[in-house]
């Protein structure tokens, strides 16, 4: 039986959110981009990367710190190549600049076949499964990586966090296909540290070989958790290089010191890829049985979920499924302890506090 949720207000969650960001000193579009995420997310029950991740990350290594700054221009560079831009943050919200950035893409990819934007010296912009979603939805095969704002991920046989949690984020446009876009998403440790977060707000354990403690040893306890285990153990180590070495050709510097005490001399934000792919540019025209593309993309994962496997689940079907759910309760979903955080959040930012008693709950 799914969990028994409080079903908030999607205007509710938005007025908070962004009143949140306009006391922090982001201009009103950065706070819109930033409550489009954040309704994105909880939507689609994507529960580590809501706005209270959102905020708390900006409150440890955001706006109050340094490391993001309310109402900057990100800087375009110069580039050869008119189907990929090239883009210092200047550390700006991460939300706003990768909303851009996905849109660019499509732009992009509507006249090239594909678009490409890496970005240099940004913030973090929390759910990649968010933005790709988005250009799938549109008709378009979109992929991104990041940084992450911290390394929390000890390598394969290694003992000390160099590496984030960031995902490979895919999206493909397969709603005729299967109802729902494909979205491939998920951190490349066991879980995300967000997971640690919300699972010591609600008291319970984390899954086990999933964190080490302080002395590099597997815990259970999300008070002791410091660093995480990359999932598959060399497999996810190695997603997790790519994101790094990704970085550092586009500008990115040593994970170990991002998000840190400012050390002379070296960068210390984030890094973003974007690509997003127009199917057109990539259909060679020559399917079997004289198929369209839109067939066989649909034959091909009937295909693979036939022979017995139609119990099986695809990726981003939890998160249709969860956004259905929302949207028959009529609002986002959130856990007790979720709303007596959002209070928090709504008491910062001299707004009204939710009722928990008088919410619904579904």
């Amino acid at each position: 039986m799914p969990e028994a949720f409080h079903v908030v207000p999607v205007a509710a969650h938005e007025a908070i959110v962004r009143g949140a960001y306009l006391k922090r000193g982001f201009a009103a579009d950065e706070a819109d981009h930033a409550v489009r995420l954040a309704t994105a997310a909880t939507k689609h029950g994507i529960r580590t990367h809501n706005a209270i991740k959102a905020l708390h990350l900006d409150e440890l290594f955001g706006s109050k710190a340094g490391g993001c700054v309310p109402q900057v221009a990100v800087r375009k560079l110069p580039t050869r190549f008119k189907a990929a831009e090239i883009w210092d943050a200047q550390k700006k919200l991460g939300q706003a600049v990768a909303w851009e950035a996905i849109d660019t893409c499509m732009k992009l990819a509507d006249t090239y076949g594909t678009g490409t934007v890496s970005i240099d010296n940004a913030f973090h912009y929390l759910w990649g499964g968010g933005y790709v979603m988005e250009a799938a939805k549109k008709g378009y095969i979109a992929y991104t990586n990041c940084t992450a704002s911290l390394a929390e991920v000890v390598p394969f046989r290694g003992r000390f966090p160099t590496l984030g949690t960031n995902p490979h984020s895919w999206g493909f446009p397969t709603q005729g296909a299967v109802g729902f876009p494909i979205v491939i998403d998920w951190a490349t440790s066991v879980i995300a540290m967000g997971r640690v977060q919300q699972l010591k707000r609600e008291g319970k354990p984390l899954p086990p070989n999933a964190a080490v403690d302080k002395d590099g040893q597997p815990t259970t306890d999300p008070d002791k958790a410091v660093s995480l285990i990359p999932f598959g153990d060399h497999k996810g180590y190695g997603l997790s290089l790519i994101n790094e070495i990704m970085a550092s050709f586009i500008g990115g510097s040593l994970p170990t010191i991002r998000s840190r005490a400012p050390v002379t001399g070296e960068k210390q934000n984030c890094a973003f890829f974007f690509q997003v792919i127009h199917p057109d540019a990539i259909s060679s025209g020559v399917f079997a049985q004289g198929r369209s593309q839109a067939e066989n993309v649909k034959a091909v994962l009937a295909d693979i979920l036939g022979h017995g496997n139609e119990g099986c689940m695809l990726p981003g079907q939890l998160e249709a499924e969860a956004a259905a759910r929302s949207d028959t309760a009529g609002g986002l979903l959130f856990s007790k302890a979720e709303v007596e955080a959002l209070n928090e959040i709504a008491h910062e930012a001299g707004l009204p506090h939710l009722s928990i008693d008088t919410l619904p709950t579904a």
